[in-house]
């Protein structure tokens, strides 16, 4: 398992771009809507991780709710795995409990699966293996 990127939620992605941009040097490498989420995401390349800027795009999303409690700031941190399935049989073997125990469909061309914060010491972690 490898960090494969850090999420931040942010409130408004034009203009946390630019100061990312300015931050890092370089500009978003993909910009991706994820309907089902109510997100938009913005990646930055950053070595062999990467940082994905969340902004919601509608009120409900859960990055919505998230900065309504919590405001910007991290969200998750995501961990690429070579086999999701098999990940979600280890961990659920080690005591972790999960959001959802199905991988879906997220940004960057991934499958993924989102650990509950209570069984990660109050750090939401996102399981995703390339598609």
């Amino acid at each position: 398992m490898k960090l494969e990127h850090i999420g931040i939620a942010v409130q408004s992605l034009g203009v946390s771009d630019e100061l990312f941009e300015k931050l890092l040097g370089k500009p978003s490498y993909k910009k991706e809507t994820v309907e089902r989420e109510g997100v938009v995401t913005s990646f930055y390349q950053t070595g062999e991780s990467k940082i994905e800027l969340l902004e919601a795009s509608n009120p409900e999303s859960p990055i919505s709710k998230f900065i309504g409690k919590k405001g910007e700031g991290i969200h998750h941190l995501a961990f690429g795995v070579e086999n999701i399935l098999e990940e979600i049989k280890r961990l659920k073997k080690e005591g972790f409990q999960f959001i959802s125990e199905e991988p879906k469909e997220g940004a960057d061309n991934k499958l993924v699966v989102f650990l509950h914060p209570k069984s990660t010491n109050g750090v939401l972690v996102e399981l995703c293996q390339e598609k």
